[in-house]
This record gives C-alpha cells, structure tokens and sequence, in this order.
C-alpha cells in the first residue's frame, strides 16, 4: 500500500459493458490527470483488482448491471477481499436509480452511488471526496501498523541481554516498521565496528567486522560529536564507498543516534525510498533513540558488570595448597557473560587439624552479595587457621552475621580432610551435599545438614566418614545441579550418575562436568572427586567453581 497525497491523480479502474459509456468515463478522467483501466464484465475487473497484477487500481467506477454478474456482487468481492477491501468504489447506474438501489449498493461495499446521466463535474468530485477519505484512512492504518512494529522494536532492543541481541532487535526492528531491508553499524565492546545486515521483517541477521574508522565517517553526515538522533540521505555511490558489502542498494536514509558526549553512535540505515512520509522519519528516529538508549545502558552494564566480576574474583584464593596425599582440582567461571553478580566461593586452607575445604553461597545476586562474600570467607579462613573445629566455625560465623550483616543467609559446606586417619569430618549449613566417591561402592550423597547461616539457629556437630585410599570428594554450589521447573533430587541423581560413569582424573572430571552442565541452559550437574565445587547462582548465568581431590 503506497502513501498518495489526497489531490494527487489516482489510477482509475472501470468497469462497464457500454463501450461508449467506458469511453467518456475514461476520457473525463484522463483529463483530469488520471490514469485508466477499463473492463467490459465483472470477471473482468475482478481480475484487474487481483493483488497480483501488475497495476492494482486505486479506485472503481463499477456499472450496476453488467453481462455476467451485478455491480453489487463485484463491490461485495472486492471488499470481502482482505487485500483489495482498502479499495473504494463507486457504483453508477442509468437504470437501479431507486433509494432501494442506492441503500442496496452502499449496503454491499459501495463508497458512493451515482445516477446516469452523470455530470463530468460531479463525477471528479466524488472521484476526489472518495480518494481523499480512502487514503486518509490507509495513512492511519498503515501507521498504527507501524506503530505497533515500532512498540514491539522497542521492546526488543531494551530487552536485548546481549550485543549480538541488540544487533539484531535493532536491525530487525528497522525492517519490521519500514517493510523493507535494513542495515546497522555500532562498536562492540572490543571496540570493533560491527555491521549488521537483515533482507527483511524476520530475515536471518548477516554480522559481519567494518573498517574501525566506519563510525566517524557515518557520524559526519549530520550528528558529528554531538547527541540526539539525526537522518541524512547519502547517495549510493558514497554509500558503497562507505560500506561495499552492503546489501542495500540505492540511495540510503541513515538514522545516526548518540546519548553520550564521547560514546560511539548507533547508526540504522534503510532505503531512502522507504522514507515516505514526515511519520516515517519520525518513527525511523524513535527507533534509532531507543537502540542507542539501549545499546548505552548495555555498554554501562558491560563495564559495570566486569567490575563487579573482578570484584568477586578478587575475594577468592589465588592458588590452593599442597598437601600430601590430597589432590586438589577446581572451577570457578561465569555461566556466561551475562552472569549476576553473585555470592558463590571456595576454600581450601591448611590448618593444625588437616585440611578444610569449604564451599558456599550467599544468598542473593548484587555487589553485596559478592561483598559479603568476601568478608564470610576471610573470616572463614582466620577461624580455621586458629584451629577450630568446622562446626565451631559455623557457630562463629552465625555470630557474625548476626552482627555486621543481619537479614543475610549463607548456605556453607565445611570438610575437614584428615589424610592420616583416612576420615573426612563434614558440617553442612543449608548447602547441596557434598558427593562421597567411594572406589568400592560408587558416588552417594552426604544427606545430614543442620540451618542456613544468618537464622541464629544452632548447628549439629560435624559428621564423620571413613574414606579409603583412592576416595574422591564432589563440592558444588545450586547453580549447577538447580534446573528451573525441575525436582532437585531428579537433578541431584543425574549428578551423581554422571560422575560414576566419569573420568577418575580430577581435572579431566571438572572439564567433563562443566561441558555437560557448565552452560546457560537447565543445568543439571554430575559430581565426582573429594572437593569439587561449582556456584551457578540459582541457576541463571553466574559464578560456577570446582574443586576436586583425590584422598
């Protein structure tokens, strides 16, 4: 449907068996300024308004009585058709001149109804009145339509969680509301100029690396180093000079949009010819705000969000210690790169009783959480090297919560690994159960566990577990083994199946694990190894870490 102006000629179809009468029709309206198609039978001009002709009419003059059906039955049809209904028609008689004609015309489709003979003047004037009314409303259709593209673009690149995502909410958000092709360029975060190309509306998005300079060259067609949006139309032949891999062709309108003074813009860009209207270019601005908008709150979550990573991975030991008799394997990594902050950690510290392992999470998904993190840890670690017993260390540490940071839960597992006994002393606070990997009789589960820490509840003393030469210990945080919509224990047993069919090597059993429910998806996990720990918090992209030794 193309946007005409309500006085600009229309192309005319009419449709009437008098030869002499399709004459002087066609003759007033080429004079003036019309462009005419003519039928002789219904059929006929049926076949004229099917949409894939190659002129389909802007208007019909439809003769109520012609040789193979009425003009009522064509008027009917053409409105009844979903593609040709936006066609008005005006019907015209010498004969059905009755009121009762006129209401059972308009009653059918007609827009208008006219009595023969017919005044040329009064035919140009219905003409004009029935066109100005018809395309007024296709412009408001058309545009609530693209309204409603444009609302559901937006959407789309505010939700983006990602820079390919946005590339492809932005650039496909283009083409949805403009019905064409559309082009992007942005600068990813490794400061690489990006370009993002669709065919059309839900077309496959082609990304492929520009020239670095591409930005500035774009940006001095119009918005420079300053902010807001502006649209330039670049000819093509400088357009393929700027993009020679671009697939759009012709001239091109371009939407640059920054927010920030000193930030790189976003750059959409269509074809010129898709610009048809003052509504066109002020939706194609609303949308290249909105990418920018978006593509800067994702830039600043990106660097904030590195930040607090570094942040998180700074509170965590830098190497583990050596003990004789013990291997030691561990994981600690984002479940993807746009992980939450998180307050998953490990330990592993060598004291005068043996060495104690140690795994948990702090509830929650914020740089407090990653703070808190920290501050249980480096408490954790001066309690053990002072001597304590793991479920003393609990009790300690529910003190000082309790004190510096009420309101706040940590889920906790502590073992203490004695070599030279051969046993294990295990006190669990609310945390997934370690996985004992006897080499006799299989992985099982260490089930007993007393409260999270935080709900000033006492703790159990510390169970005991013979381990033989040759036992592994499993230590995992909920992100790996929790799955959305699924039972924990479903997932739980998967686990521990996984690790009975897995490597003995620890390292190798941390790589398994992590390939297999290391990714942002359902996790589900498969444990092995004295001390393998993961945090996925909650299951949704966070901090995963293993530790795996071998007793």
């Amino acid at each position: 449907m193309i946007d005409r102006a309500p006085d600009l000629p229309a192309t005319v179809l009419v449709i009437d068996d008098n030869e002499t009468n399709r004459y002087i029709l066609s003759r007033w309206l080429q004079r003036a300024g019309h462009t005419v198609l003519t039928a002789a039978t219904g059929e006929q001009g049926l076949a004229r308004l099917d949409a894939g002709s190659a002129e389909l009419p802007d208007i019909a003059i439809v003769d109520v009585r012609l040789p193979d059906m009425s003009g009522f039955e064509v008027s009917e049809r053409v409105k009844t058709d979903p593609l040709t209904a936006h066609v008005p028609v005006i019907q015209i008689s010498a004969a059905a001149i009755s009121p009762d004609d006129h209401a059972e015309g308009l009653r059918r489709g007609a827009d208008a109804y006219l009595d023969q003979p017919i005044d040329p003047g009064e035919l140009l004037a219905t003409v004009a009145a029935t066109l100005r009314y018809a395309r007024a409303r296709q412009r408001a259709e058309r545009l609530a339509q693209r309204l409603i593209a444009l609302n559901r673009a937006t959407l789309d690149v505010y939700s983006a969680v990602g820079f390919h995502s946005l590339a492809a909410a932005a650039t496909g958000g283009a083409a949805a509301v403009l019905s064409c092709a559309a082009s992007a360029v942005f600068l990813s975060p490794q400061a690489q100029a990006v370009h993002s190309m669709v065919a059309g509306h839900r077309s496959p998005l082609r990304v492929q690396l520009a020239h670095p300079d591409l930005l500035d060259q774009l940006s001095a067609h119009g918005l420079n180093q300053g902010t807001g949006v502006t649209i330039a139309r670049i000819p093509q032949g400088q357009w393929r000079a700027l993009l020679p891999s671009d697939h759009l062709s012709g001239d091109v309108a371009l939407a640059m949009s920054r927010t920030k003074r000193g930030r790189p813009p976003i750059c959409l860009a269509v074809p010129a010819e898709a610009l048809r209207s003052a509504d066109d270019e002020q939706l194609f601005q609303q949308l290249a705000n909105a990418s920018a908008l978006a593509l800067e709150a994702l830039r600043t979550y990106n660097e904030e969000h590195a930040l607090g990573l570094a942040l998180q991975r700074s509170f965590l030991p830098k190497e583990m210690p050596t003990v004789p008799g013990i291997d030691l394997a561990f994981r600690y990594l984002p479940a993807s790169e746009h992980a939450e902050i998180g307050g998953d950690f490990y330990e592993a510290v060598q004291t005068v009783n043996g060495l104690l392992l140690a795994i948990g999470d702090v509830v929650g998904h914020s740089v407090t959480a990653a703070t808190v993190m920290g501050e249980v840890r480096h408490a954790l670690r001066a309690y053990a090297i002072e001597g304590h017993s793991p479920h003393r260390i609990l009790e300690r540490l529910e003190i000082l919560l309790g004190h510096s940071q009420p309101g706040i839960t940590v889920t906790l597992c502590l073992v203490l690994v004695t070599p030279d006994e051969r046993r294990l002393q295990i006190a669990n606070a609310g945390h997934i159960p370690p996985l004992v990997i006897d080499p006799r009789t299989g992985p099982r589960y260490h089930t007993p566990h007393g409260p999270l820490l935080g709900l000033g509840l006492s703790h159990p003393e510390p169970t005991e577990v013979p381990v033989p030469p040759g036992t592994r210990l499993l230590m995992v945080t909920d992100g790996l083994v929790e799955v959305r919509n699924a039972d924990l224990d479903d997932t739980l047993a998967e686990f521990r199946d996984a690790v009975a069919s897995g490597p003995e090597d620890l390292e190798e059993m941390c790589d398994v694990l992590l390939a297999r429910f290391g990714r942002p998806r359902s996790t589900r996990a498969s444990p092995s190894g004295p001390g393998c720990s993961d945090s996925f918090p909650d299951g949704a992209a966070s901090t995963s870490a293993f530790r795996c030794s071998s007793a």
